[in-house]
This record gives C-alpha cells, structure tokens and sequence, in this order.
C-alpha cells in the first residue's frame, strides 16, 4: 500500500476498491484501509475484504458500509455479517478481533444485486469514518474504475444465484454447530478405510458458511495419507446428497477424491467424487472407471472446483445406475449417467453393469499421487428427494 499523506483519501486497486480514510488534520492516522474485491455473475457476487486498523490497537472491530444499490448478504464467513436495508455491519470473530496498528483481518460474503453492482464506499471502522474526506471526483473515478475491473474480470459463472434453504426432508442434516471438540463426533467418524498419514480433520470455530463452524480436512499429498470423517447412510433406495465445500487449491492433474460412499452390491468399493485433470469426476473403485472419460473432449465437459468460495455441490444416485451432479445449481454435462451411452461422458462408465446400494458418506481427501489441498466442509445433507442449494 501506497504511503499516506494528510490530503489522501481514497485510490483503487485493479482487483477492487480500496478506500482509505480518516481524519485529515495534520499529522493524523487515517482510521483503516479496506480492500473489496469483488467476483460477480449476472444476479450475484462474493467479495473478499481486507480492513486494515491504521489507528490505535484494537481488541474488536465492527465495520460498517452502506450499499449504493439493492445488493443482499446472504451468507458470510470468518466475521458476522449482518445486513438491514442498505446497511451493513460487520463483527470480527473471537479469534480475528484483536489488530494492533496497520494490522488487518479478512472475511468474505455472498450476497444478490440487479442491475449495476457499484462498490460501497463510505466504510466506517468502530464508528469512525474511513472515507469521510473523499473528493468527489475520486469517488466517481473509483467507482468507475472498480466496476469496468468486475465486469472484465468475472465473466464466468461460477457460484449459484440460488440461496441456501434449509435441508427439508434430509434424513442427515449437519452445519456442525453442535460439535465441541476439537475434530468431529457424535454421528461422525474420522479416519481412512486403508491407511492414513498426514492429513488431518479438526473441527474449525472460525471458518462457516453458516453458523460458526465447519470440517477442515489438511489433505496431504502422496499415497496413504487418505483421511475421511464419515457417517451411515439410513434408508435404501435414490440417494440424494448436498454439501458445501471450500478450498484452497486448484484440483490437481493427478486423481484424487473428496467424497467417497461404500456400494455394498459392488464388493464393498467405493464410489469416489474428486477430480483429475483439474477437473471434478466420478471413479468407481471396482474397475476405475471414470465419469467423464479422462480425453480432453471428456474434461472439458466437467468443470473445476472454484477455490476460495463456498461451492455447492449437489447429487443423485439412484438404484437403477443413473447419476446427476450439479454445482452451485448449475447441471455439469460431463457428470450425468442417464443410461444412455453417451461418448466421451459415460459410455466407459456404462460398459459394466451397475446397480448401487450405498451405505455410508464420507467427506476428505485422498490423494494417489501429486496433490495436497486444505478444505472445509459445511451444511452437509442427504435425504430420499433432492436437496437444494
């Protein structure tokens, strides 16, 4: 960041706006410095944001903004973010409330907008103005700017316009709000069906999609560092599922998996979702089939796994053999099973008889050569009829 005198007050960043603020008296420290940076569709958007304390030491903050438009929070992670009309306040977490000088935290938040999509830019940190002395034609110019930059930079659609709802009639509906240790228990069991090495589950306080915690999964790489938590599956018949998934890193170009379900009419192997080639598939341990087939026709029809947003992935399983997969509510070409061989989507997939009995889910990492990740876990839900985003 730029060094400060008295008579600055705002600049932009090409990856979003960043206002900075305060009193403009001689000799003053500005009150903070945010950095929003946006990633828009056409009916919504997620932003990233960094505050910066550029004044005395703090032990919590609160920073507030009011939206220019008709924008909606409707989810938000790492601090509480409250909406009511424009306004919009945001509380650290116990663990992210404490910034001496020129410390900063960093949150997120999902929300709707029609229309324009213009960045707030009258932030406010624990009651004092961070942009009170902004010119106005800084302000025309920042807006400008920041909105020319969205538009250029996000132009795929790669997180739902739906909204959360709750889980309806889901047999397992799980935010993890009720767990108090520090990895899960309860309905949930950590570990591998084979070996496993360095990864880790631990039960995260700061990290939500909703509520205050989720399931951090440190999936190592390399062979045997396989780590799952996992739970039985009630009930026979379609299996529809629903989670939410985070993650900080690209899905690698070797296979790995991120959720795995033991099919009893198939010897007890697993039927894995991951992803390979940089790109989301379904293996099926038995005869390591792939859905899509691994040719570039194939992945192309998949798609990869955002990395640091809330994902919703969604599935069907049904006895007959049909598979569906959606993510963030949007059908993927190359992971459906219809019955009908398709090539380069499940014709392979479709050269074995299959009709499964799944018995158990199971959320981690498995990785059978390069390829570590960090994920979290949240609002996981399975049920006898589908389950929405």
């Amino acid at each position: 960041m730029r060094n400060l005198l008295a008579a600055v007050a705002a600049v932009v960043s090409v990856a979003g706006l960043v206002v900075i603020g305060g009193n403009s008296s001689a000799g003053a420290a500005p009150a903070c410095a945010v950095d929003y940076k946006l990633n828009q569709w056409s009916t919504g958007f997620t932003a990233n944001v960094t505050v910066t304390n550029q004044s005395a030491p703090v032990s919590s903050w609160q920073l507030a903004w009011t939206f220019p438009g008709n924008q909606a929070v409707t989810s938000g992670w790492s601090a509480d973010v409250k909406q009511s009309g424009n306004k919009v306040t945001v509380t650290n977490m116990p663990w992210n409330g404490s910034l001496g000088t020129g410390a900063s935290a960093q949150f997120g938040f999902q929300a709707t907008y029609s229309g324009t999509n213009q960045a707030p830019t009258d932030f406010s940190f624990n009651g004092v103005s961070c942009n009170e002395d902004v010119p106005t034609s800084t302000t025309t110019t920042s807006s400008t700017t920041s909105t020319t930059t969205t538009t250029t930079t996000t132009t795929t659609t790669t997180t739902s316009d739906q909204q959360p709802v709750g889980c309806g009639t889901a047999t397992l509906c799980d935010g993890f709000e009720e767990q108090t240790g520090s990895t899960p228990s309860g309905k949930w069991t950590v570990g591998a069906a084979n070996c496993t090495g360095q990864g880790r589950v631990s039960i995260d306080n700061g990290t939500a999609r909703s509520g205050s915690k989720s399931v951090r999964v440190d999936g190592a790489s390399g062979y045997c560092n396989h780590i799952f938590f996992g739970t039985p599956l009630t009930g026979s018949g379609t299996v529809h599922g629903r989670f939410y998934v985070r993650h900080t890193t690209n899905l690698p170009m070797a296979h790995v998996t991120f959720m795995a379900m033991k099919d009893t009419a198939d010897n007890g192997k697993d039927l894995r979702m991951g992803g390979q080639n940089s790109a989301l598939q379904w293996n099926r341990e038995s005869d390591d089939a792939t859905l899509p087939a691994q040719s570039p026709q194939g992945v192309a029809l998949s798609k990869p796994l955002p990395t640091g947003q809330w994902n919703c992935v969604q599935f069907s399983v049904d006895p007959a053999g049909r598979l569906s997969t959606s993510l963030n509510g949007t059908s993927v070409t190359g992971l459906q099973v219809d019955g009908t061989p398709t090539q380069d989507i499940d014709d392979q997939w479709l050269r074995k008889a299959w009709r499964p009995t799944l018995t158990d889910l199971r959320l981690g990492w498995e990785s059978y050569g390069d390829g570590a990740d960090t994920l979290w876990y949240d609002d996981v839900a399975v049920g006898s009829s589908p389950i929405t985003c």
